[in-house]
């Protein structure tokens, strides 16, 4: 089985890092994956997104054009994505700052206020991120959101490492929305 996932946004809100950590937990779990990146020429600000493709068989190609997932992180990819969605696939949304409905009706879209629920928590929008990847992982179970955190505990950068506890509490959150508010 394999699942494509796209996560798009700004450049400055994680996409690539949440891409990489998702990728290294595929990898830690003995699964096939590749993860292609791709971001404007300024740092912050411009359009970043990447691509994940994880299996339990070899991959024929990164390149996806029609993904199972999407990660909209800003109104501008909820525009440039929605429409590429495979059908019966999952647009998740972060709420807090797509503010548009959604102009399909044979996809699952899920929203989630990500930015709010970051800057509650933690004081700012870094971790909105790590919020929607534990929503994904609660709303497409690829693999155990303990694998995500072991991914974070064996591959975060030494430098940031004073983050890790707030990165774990980020994901839970995100994964515990869903449970509580979506799947219910």
């Amino acid at each position: 089985m394999e699942t494509s996932i796209v996560i798009a946004g700004f450049g400055g809100q994680g996409v690539l890092f949440a891409g990489q950590v998702l990728a290294y937990a595929a990898l830690d779990q003995d699964l096939h994956v590749t993860w292609f990146p791709s971001y404007g020429p300024e740092m912050r600000g411009g359009t970043a997104n990447c691509t994940v493709v994880v299996g339990d068989e070899p991959i024929g190609s990164p390149l996806v054009r029609n993904p199972h997932v999407v990660i909209a992180m800003n109104r501008p990819s909820m525009d440039k994505y929605e429409p590429l969605v495979k059908p019966n696939g999952l647009l998740l949304i972060n709420s807090s700052l797509v503010n548009r409905p959604l102009e399909r009706d044979d996809i699952q879209a899920v929203g989630i206020p990500a930015n709010h629920m970051a800057e509650n928590l933690f004081g700012n929008t870094r971790l909105a991120n790590m919020i929607m990847l534990g929503a994904l992982i609660a709303l497409r179970p690829i693999m155990p959101l303990e694998a995500v955190k072991d991914a974070l505990a064996n591959h975060l950068p030494e430098r940031h490492r004073h983050l890790l506890d707030a990165n774990f509490r980020a994901l839970e959150t995100g994964a515990e929305y869903v449970q509580e508010n979506i799947l219910v």
